[in-house]
C-alpha cells in the first residue's frame, strides 16, 4: 500500500518566493515594503534584527549536523601561522607543530566513539593548526568540520574541509557555541589571541559548571608555561589550586588520544 503524502494545506515559502519573482511589475509591487520578508536582504541586515541573525546562524549549522548524523566531535584550535612543510616557510619548530597537529587528527580519525562512530575533527577553517587537522582527517578517509568567520582580511576556508560540513560565520559568539555544543574533547595548539580566546571561554565554562567537563589538552607544555603562568594565579588565589586539574600537557598525538581514551574509559 502506497504511503499517502503528508498534507500540506499552505504554499511553502520557496513555492511564495518563486511565485514573488513572476508577480506584475507596478509601482507598488517594486516597493521595499511588497518584499517578502524572509527575501528581502535589506530588511533582514537591519540593525533591528540582530537577535533574528544570531539565531538564524545558531541554526543553519546545527541542522546541517543533524542532517550529516554528526552529535561528538574533537575540537583543535592553534595558530593560523604553522606553515605546512611544503610551504617552505616557517621554522623547524613551527613546521613539526603542525605535523604533529595533522597526525594528531589522523589518529583520532582512525578511531571510534563511544556510540561507535569515526572521530569528527573540528577546527576553526583557516590555514595553519587549523588546515593541519582537517588534512590529517581527510588522509585518515574522515569527515572533518571547519567553522570559518568573516574577518577585515581575506580568510577562505583551507581545501580539507569537508564541502558540506564547511561553514562562515559573522558571530564570533555563535561560533564559539557551535565548537562547544558536540565536543568531546578539546586540544590546543599554541596560538595567539583567537587561540587563548577559544582555551579560556571553555576553561571558565568548565571551571563555572556551565559545561560537563571534557579532556582539554594543551600541546608543548615549555611553550604554554612561557605564555601563561598558571600557577602564578593560583599563588595569588584568582583561582583554585583544583582548576589547574580541568586540563592537561601532552607533547605528542599518541599521548593525546591516550588522554582523551583515559578520560572516557574512567568516566
Amino acid at each position: 500500500m502506497t504511503k499517502p503524502a503528508p498534507c500540506r494545506p499552505f504554499h511553502t515559502a520557496r513555492d511564495d518566493e518563486e511565485a514573488a519573482r513572476h508577480i506584475k511589475d507596478t509601482p507598488q509591487t517594486r516597493s521595499p515594503s511588497y518584499r517578502l520578508a524572509f527575501a528581502d536582504p535589506d530588511f533582514l541586515l537591519q540593525d533591528n534584527l540582530r537577535p533574528v541573525r544570531l539565531q538564524l546562524e545558531l541554526l543553519k549549522p546545527e541542522l546541517a549536523f543533524q542532517e550529516a548524523g554528526i552529535a561528538a566531535t574533537i575540537v583543535v584550535f592553534g595558530s593560523a601561522r604553522m606553515p605546512a612543510p611544503e610551504d617552505g616557510a616557517g621554522s623547524p619548530e613551527k613546521v613539526a607543530i603542525y605535523e604533529e597537529a595533522r597526525r594528531f587528527a589522523h589518529l583520532m580519525s582512525e578511531k571510534r566513539n563511544g556510540d561507535g562512530m569515526r572521530n569528527v575533527i573540528v577546527t576553526g577553517g583557516g590555514p595553519g593548526i587549523m588546515e593541519a587537522a582537517n588534512r590529517g582527517a581527510q588522509e585518515a578517509g574522515a569527515r572533518t568540520v571547519g567553522l570559518n568567520i568573516v574577518l577585515p582580511h581575506e580568510q577562505a576556508p583551507n581545501p580539507y574541509i569537508t564541502p558540506e560540513l564547511s561553514f562562515q560565520f559573522h558571530y564570533f559568539a555563535i561560533r564559539k557555541m557551535h565548537f562547544l555544543m558536540r565536543a568531546q574533547a578539546l586540544v590546543c595548539f599554541p596560538g595567539g589571541f583567537g587561540t587563548l580566546d577559544e582555551l579560556f571561554e571553555t576553561l571558565t565554562l568548565i571551571q563555572t559548571g556551565k559545561v560537563v567537563p571534557i579532556p582539554v589538552l594543551l600541546f608543548k607544555e615549555d611553550w604554554w608555561r612561557r605564555i601563561i603562568n598558571f600557577d602564578a594565579m593560583v599563588e595569588e588565589g584568582v583561582i583554585a589550586p583544583a582548576d589547574l586539574n580541568i586540563f592537561r600537557f601532552v607533547e605528542t598525538a599518541e599521548e593525546a588520544c591516550g588522554a582523551i581514551e583515559d578520560f572516557y574509559d574512567e568516566s
